[in-house]
């Protein structure tokens, strides 16, 4: 098939086909006489994995090493859930990070009464008053 079909068939872009093409993910394709791209079942298997594993906010990286895993035909899949477990971790720290996200920003809502003029907004002023992170400095051996 082309990568028109192939597009069609696993719901995405002939750029993104393209895309993982490049990035090692998708194994090349086949190519005609005109030198157009050849696909058969096993592109549209090994891009239905990939894009599954994006819907579930998997990194490329992690693609790769879940791909690694299974074409090493392992008796076990112990590497597979060892990087399953490594994601919901990652996953967890971000929700975290989220759930503090939103604490700050109903907080700085908090800072609002209301129908007032934007000079005085309570978050305007809250957000053009405080001190603006910085990057964290390694500790000198001087100090």
């Amino acid at each position: 098939m082309k990568i028109g079909e192939l597009a069609r068939i696993t719901n995405c872009t002939p750029d993104t086909i393209r895309f993982y093409e490049r990035e090692g993910l998708l194994p090349p394709a086949g190519r005609t006489e005109a030198n157009y791209r050849t696909y058969d079942e096993t592109h549209v298997e090994r891009l239905r994995l990939i894009r599954n594993c994006r819907e579930l906010d998997m990194t490329h990286d992690e693609v790769r090493a879940l791909l690694q895993a299974s074409e090493a035909n392992a008796s076990s899949c112990c590497a597979i859930n060892a990087l399953v477990e490594a994601h919901i971790c990652r996953v967890g720290m971000r929700i975290d990070e989220l759930i503090k996200l939103r604490d700050q920003l109903n907080a700085l809502r908090k800072k609002c009464r209301g129908e007032r003029a934007v000079d005085s907004c309570g978050i305007m002023h809250e957000l053009t008053s405080r001190k603006t992170p910085g990057r964290k400095q390694k500790k000198s051996h001087l100090a």
